[in-house]
């Protein structure tokens, strides 16, 4: 199997990262919270550090964020235990609340502004609707203000059943046209192996997405960082000849580290436009 590694490709992209002037951001619910489901805010306020810091650079955000259904199972103390659709549901309705004013909470401390934003799949293929969405975004992002997006789990019957975050991500990157799609994960990237393994090494660069990564994907890292939807992800990312790249959330100015071109986590290199 043949994976990009240190290519001129990757030197060159890793380079151009550092004049991004838009830059998407997810985080997944595991890199938010503690063993019992409750948001960490120590984790939280980490990445708020973060985000600002790269905002101050000149650099416009949008983070897009999981937890809202842990964080609501968390309050109400596991009383939903079934699993059904509408259990999920209060819970979204509940966590999403929680997860939002730490948000509000901890951005405004740090002198920013934060503005929610729900969506479901309709939101991308009625057109007026993804027209006045774009809309929004670009007024928010003129007032200095930092999106943070989430899928509407609460009316969504499909998205908590099928959705995922990263698919999201990839999606809002795409239509705003973003020069970096970042996913950070509770581990470091794609690797060759099982990353449970010591053997398994990390893959710091995918030049194209091949059948043999997507069996490396399906058949060695089940349970790790949901990477197969991340896989997804990079492809509508890619192909709309943007960048992306998977990082662990938990590593030091994992952000700032990725945009100065540092060698960090594995980079999706662009491919062509995909026209759409």
């Amino acid at each position: 199997m043949v994976i990009g590694g240190s290519s001129g490709g990757e030197r060159g992209c890793r380079k151009e990262l550092r004049s991004a002037k838009l830059v998407v951001v997810k985080i997944g619910a595991s890199s938010l919270s503690g063993s019992s489901g409750s948001l960490d805010l120590g984790r939280l306020g980490s990445l708020c550090k973060e985000l600002v810091a790269v905002k101050n650079k000149g650099i416009n955000v949008v983070l897009v964020s999981s937890g809202a259904i842990r964080a609501g199972r968390a309050t109400m103390m596991d009383l939903t235990k079934n699993g059904e659709m509408a259990g999920l549901q209060a819970l979204a309705a509940i966590g999403q609340v929680v997860l939002m004013e730490a948000y509000r909470d901890i951005m405004a401390d740090k002198g920013c502004k934060v503005a929610q934003i729900l969506l479901t799949w309709d939101d991308f293929r009625n057109k007026r609707r993804l027209r006045n969405l774009l809309n929004t975004f670009n007024s928010l992002l003129l007032l200095g203000v930092v999106p943070i997006i989430n899928e509407n789990d609460t009316i969504a019957v499909d998205e908590i059943k099928f959705g995922d975050n990263d698919t999201l991500s990839a999606l809002v990157a795409k239509y705003m046209q973003a020069d970096l799609l970042v996913l950070l994960s509770d581990i470091d990237g794609l690797y060759t192996g099982d990353p449970g393994n010591v053997g398994s090494k990390l893959v710091p660069c995918i030049d194209s997405i091949t059948p043999d990564v997507e069996k490396v994907v399906s058949e060695k890292h089940d349970g790790f960082g949901g990477m197969e939807t991340k896989l997804k992800a990079a492809k509508i990312a890619t192909g709309s000849g943007i960048p992306m790249v998977i990082a662990n959330g938990g590593s030091p100015k994992v952000l700032e580290r990725i945009i100065n071109g540092e060698r960090i986590g594995t980079l999706f290199l662009p491919g062509d436009q995909d026209g759409q």
